[in-house]
């Protein structure tokens, strides 16, 4: 396709849709521009900032027509920091674009008709985040700790975020002020130099247990005396303060090792009457309210009597696993991460349950390993990373046939992929449920319950 417009025109467009990284859709002759700040259903002229081959980008110069769902932003960050992409678009909007999306989606990726039934939304959208990851960096006038901007590793200084919990807060806004006093030198992404990297915050929603993490570049840590007594007048409820080591010139947050500075090694929270202890590295949905929503739909479509032998593939610290433990007869987790099982099988202990087995090791491989060995699962659910199952895994599932499958996917594309490669081997979609676990962002959850053919 030749672009009918090139780079300075200025054009007026209607916008479809928006991308799912939040970008407006606009069309010249059939052409995609991708707008930033534009919603569906608004007229704009527009600057064209890029062309390419088949789709080019563009910015709002007057908007003649807004959308009926156009808020104003609450966050004075918003457009510069890359965390939100929908706070300019009412709640009540984001559910229906995300709920149509996910419907969009499988249908035109999957080819799946299965209904889509409404999204489960939150009564308050906002501080739910239990967890946030915040880098610190140098600069001009001294250290800075914030959030990306949007597809970049530039911090934008921030003192506030809307959508993460108070106490992470007060850390970000106060614990930059103290790194000079303290003599701790932020990290510096392009020379490999500095020692914080980055300060991860973990709080117990339902406990109110905090956990402070200092990502450091070395292990050796002459300020972690100052540095903790800074934490403990600036949270005096804290928990736990650990330091994790990372002298990686990598883009992963967390290192290997981590080194318990003060108070305890994990933190505990509870969801649902369940105890869950959690490490510095330890893998937490970080929207404890909707995680409940989120677990007790995949419970749901299980459908259990008591009677049922469960497996769950990428079990991790077994969060799924112990709700599906309330009411299974048996439930097996595997997971590749040996910590996650150590974690899974510690939350078993805690809650008291003795129908739960765990073991590490890829899926794909346990999995058959187990069946050889007679134990066979009449259902499955698998909550995979956003690149979807292994291709292994799906073969696997197709081959053993459970009676139920229950995908917990973060990603709709890969969901859609993976269920018209199970479809095709011998399940039906029955049902899908979108579950708005990131508020403000473009990211939905999605449940989802497939049967074996000849099943109900």
């Amino acid at each position: 396709m030749t672009a009918p417009v090139k780079k300075n025109d200025r054009v007026t467009v209607y916008i479809e849709d928006l991308t799912h990284d939040g970008l407006g859709v606009g069309k010249v002759d059939g052409y995609p521009l991708f707008i930033h700040g534009a919603l569906p259903q608004e007229t704009a002229e527009v600057h064209v900032l890029k062309t390419l081959k088949s789709y080019g980008f563009a910015k709002i110069v007057e908007l003649k027509e807004p959308s009926p769902d156009r808020v104003e932003a609450p966050c004075m960050y918003f457009g510069k920091c890359g965390g939100c992409q929908l706070q300019h678009l009412s709640y009540e909007g984001q559910l229906h674009w995300k709920e149509n999306m996910v419907r969009n989606v499988m249908k035109r990726i999957g080819k799946i008709d299965a209904p889509v039934r409404p999204i489960k939304g939150m009564e308050h959208p906002w501080n739910y985040r239990n967890k946030s990851q915040i880098p610190f960096a140098m600069g001009e006038s001294g250290p800075i700790a914030g959030f990306y901007k949007s597809r970049t590793h530039d911090i934008v200084d921030m003192e506030r975020c809307l959508i993460q919990m108070s106490e992470a807060d007060i850390i970000m806004a106060n614990l930059k002020k103290e790194l000079e006093k303290i003599g701790i030198e932020p990290y510096n992404e392009t020379t490999h130099q500095g020692m914080l990297r980055h300060v991860v915050v973990r709080i117990g929603r339902a406990t109110g247990e905090v956990m402070v993490v200092l990502v450091t570049k070395r292990r050796k840590f002459p300020q972690k005396d100052a540095a903790v007594e800074t934490i403990r007048k600036l949270i005096p409820h804290v928990t736990s303060i650990v330091q994790n080591v990372n002298s990686e010139k990598t883009n992963v947050i967390l290192g290997k090792e981590t080194i318990v500075l003060w108070g305890q090694e994990t933190i505990e929270d509870t969801i649902d009457d369940i105890r869950f202890e959690i490490s510095a590295r330890s893998f937490y949905q970080v929207n404890p309210i909707q995680t409940e929503v989120l677990y007790n739909q995949a419970l749901k479509y299980a459908g259990l009597t008591g009677e049922e032998t469960v497996i769950d593939a990428y079990c991790g610290i077994g969060t799924i696993s112990l709700f599906l433990a309330k009411k299974a007869k048996q439930v097996m987790g595997v997971e590749i991460v040996e910590e996650a099982i150590e974690d899974a099988k510690r939350n078993a202990e805690l809650n008291g349950f003795t129908n739960t087995y765990f073991e590490s090791g890829p899926a794909e491989e346990v999995i058959p390993r187990w069946y050889q060995e007679g134990k066979r699962a009449d259902v499955l659910v698998v909550d995979p990373p956003r690149k979807g199952c292994d291709q292994a895994l799906l073969n696997t599932i197709i081959e053993y046939k459970p009676n139920r499958v229950v995908y917990v996917s973060c990603n709709p594309s890969t969901l859609a992929r993976d269920l018209r490669i199970l479809e095709d081997g011998g399940y039906r979609t029955v049902e899908i449920t979108p579950v708005d676990m990131f508020p403000q962002t473009t990211h939905v959850e999605t449940v989802v319950l497939m049967s074996k053919v000849g099943v109900e």
